[in-house]
């Protein structure tokens, strides 16, 4: 019983250190501080590319479609910023 103790305690103590070794974080994000505005980017180039495409689909000029779609998806997604106008 007694040789089991020291055991014990060794083994409470890893378990201790390794908690909080993994419950703190120690290295910096690494993530972009604009991962939204980036994101909300892309989804506005897909959704509009998609769009035109549909309206070229439906027999209306390219340029006429583009326009269109920027028009649709400030209509829809206006709560976005990729929504404001100027915006790429």
């Amino acid at each position: 019983m007694i040789t089991r103790f020291p055991l014990f305690l060794l083994a409470a103590a890893f378990a201790v250190v390794g908690i909080a070794c993994h419950s703190t974080k120690t290295k910096a994000s690494k993530e972009s501080p604009n991962v939204a505005i980036e994101v909300e980017a892309g989804f506005k180039q897909r959704w509009i590319d998609k769009r035109t495409t549909e309206l070229t689909t439906a027999g209306a000029d390219a340029t006429a479609a583009r326009a269109q779609a920027e028009k649709d998806f400030r209509a829809a997604y206006g709560y976005l910023r990729a929504a404001e106008p100027g915006k790429r």
